[in-house]
């Protein structure tokens, strides 16, 4: 498990650094802001379109395995690229050949764990959002640290390389299946073995199970108070609540330590308390922390709000992503293919909310998101008798 968490650390790592690191890559090679936003969105897209079967070819564990180590390696030579990238268009394509590349080197990471501990997918899941978190947090800090060094954003990256090396190498060295998950394996990935289009017809039976598509359309949903909040959080706090940017940037910064806080609790609550339990409790609390949040005076109140909203928030993606697991005993292969293709459709949420702003204003468009809590809440009802 340790070395399949600094997988997941490495990943955010990246993802961490390259936020704070874009407006360094942008003065350095002289990019306009459409180019920056095609640096979003076409790894996104087409990215996103290159790992959609990767779940289905990489069924099983040896092809896993294999797609594992193979994603691995890309991992790191996209890394090396964005370090060496000297034009848009070479660094365009690093970025989205790192895509596809992290969800063989991570997400196929994540179904292993998910099959290794079928029985504690919820608190193995809550472990892994701690990595996440804790990546996610760093990675600003590791870049600081070059730069005050006196590196630039090239050397962060191939820090980020040398780190992605050293999970890389764990992973050649441990064993891909713990003894005690061997007997994990259901029937459906032994008949997902028959070839390509028999592991397709498994993810159309599964688009047809109500159960299954319910966690796949809550994971999305709940994204929006979530990754997509985050976002749009600055321009809310410098546009809407007219802060200085200094304090947007403190609030992003407070997001990000509250909800590795919340990381850190849900790791010791799920050892007492069900995962269905914390979701609907979470779910109550976001929705009256929310609109506090969105109604509260000042910015002092404002902060404290966001800070408890966050750490609330925090326990949805680790448990609505280990119950769509667990409504797929033995086909973690299958859950991979539904995230990426859900992923793919989930990046409309910062377009719609984006649109929606534009036509109303920030204001109304953040409103619209208090009905997320109460569809995480109505999505979660009878998942205990599941």
């Amino acid at each position: 498990m340790a070395v399949a968490l600094a997988v997941e650390l490495a990943d955010e790592l990246v993802d961490g650094a390259k936020g704070a690191a874009l407006p360094l890559i942008r003065h350095d090679l002289g990019l306009n802001y459409g180019q920056v936003g095609l640096l979003a969105s076409v790894p996104l897209l087409v990215g996103g379109a290159l790992e959609l079967p990767l779940g289905i070819m990489a069924s099983g564990p040896v092809r896993r395995r294999r797609a594992v180590l193979a994603g691995g390696i890309v991992f790191i030579l996209s890394l090396l690229a964005v370090a060496g990238a000297r034009s848009f268009l070479v660094l365009l394509a690093a970025f989205t050949v790192f895509f596809p590349a992290s969800g063989a080197f991570v997400s196929l990471t994540q179904a292993e764990l998910m099959d290794a501990w079928p029985d504690r997918q919820a608190r193995v899941l809550a472990r892994w959002d701690l990595a996440g978190s804790t990546g996610a947090v760093a990675g600003p800090l590791l870049l600081t640290a070059v730069l005050a060094a006196g590196g630039g954003w090239r050397t962060a990256y191939l820090a980020l390389a040398a780190a992605a090396a050293v999970a890389w190498l764990g992973t050649c060295l441990r064993d891909p299946v713990p003894v005690a998950a061997a007997a994990a394996v259901d029937a459906p990935d032994a008949l997902a073995d028959g070839g390509f289009w028999a592991r397709a017809r498994l993810v159309l039976g599964a688009l047809r199970d109500r159960s299954v598509m319910r966690w796949v359309l809550l994971i999305e949903v709940a994204d929006l108070l979530v990754d997509v909040l985050t976002g749009f959080l600055a321009l809310y706090l410098v546009d809407v609540a007219h802060l200085p940017p200094a304090v947007a940037a403190l609030a992003i910064a407070l997001r990000l330590g509250a909800g590795l806080a919340g990381d850190a609790a849900l790791v010791l609550v799920l050892e007492r308390v069900s995962d269905v339990t914390v979701l609907r409790v979470s779910a109550v609390a976001a929705a009256l922390l929310y609109p506090g949040f969105l109604l509260a005076p000042g910015p002092a109140a404002k902060l404290i709000i966001l800070a408890v909203l966050s750490a609330a928030t925090a326990p949805w993606y680790p448990i609505l992503q280990a119950r769509l697991y667990g409504s797929l005993p033995g086909r973690s292969s299958v859950a991979v293919t539904l995230s990426s293709a859900a992923a793919l459709a989930g990046g409309l949420g910062p377009l719609t909310v984006g649109l929606i702003a534009q036509a109303f204003g920030l204001s109304w468009a953040l409103v619209v998101l208090v009905v997320v809590p109460v569809a995480v809440l109505a999505g979660s009802a009878g998942a205990s008798r599941e």
